[in-house]
């Protein structure tokens, strides 16, 4: 059984970075599309980013597109999010996510199968 844990979220002010990093256990992440989600309260869910198994395509969600950089490793089975430029609107709790799939969609999540506990990310003076 795939098991994702986030880390990195935390306070940021406006115009800073911040790095979120999603470590897997179990099986190795090769043959997993990877994504980053998130949710706002009182907002639906919106797929931020994702990555495909090889890492040879990248998409992200308008709002972040310029400010955000995805990353895997599947020698370390992690996925990681740059985060730069923050704005308050960023502000949410991000989830990473797996599929078994080799190219990744990003939508509202319901094609990932695996999902972390979540980390909260607030930008804020």
């Amino acid at each position: 059984q795939l098991q994702l844990v986030e880390s990195g979220g935390g306070l940021v002010q406006p115009g800073g970075s911040l790095r979120l990093s999603c470590a897997a256990s179990g099986p190795t992440l090769r043959y997993f599309a990877l994504g980053w989600f998130r949710q706002a309260p009182g907002k639906e869910r919106e797929g931020v980013s994702c990555i495909s198994a090889t890492g040879g395509d990248t998409k992200y969600a308008d709002s972040v597109k310029g400010r955000f950089t995805i990353s895997r490793d599947n020698t370390l089975n992690t996925v990681t999010l740059e985060m730069n430029s923050l704005k308050p609107e960023d502000t949410a709790v991000y989830y990473c996510a797996a599929a078994l799939a080799w190219l990744c969609v990003l939508s509202r999540g319901h094609e990932y199968d695996y999902w972390g506990q979540g980390t909260q990310v607030t930008v804020s003076s």
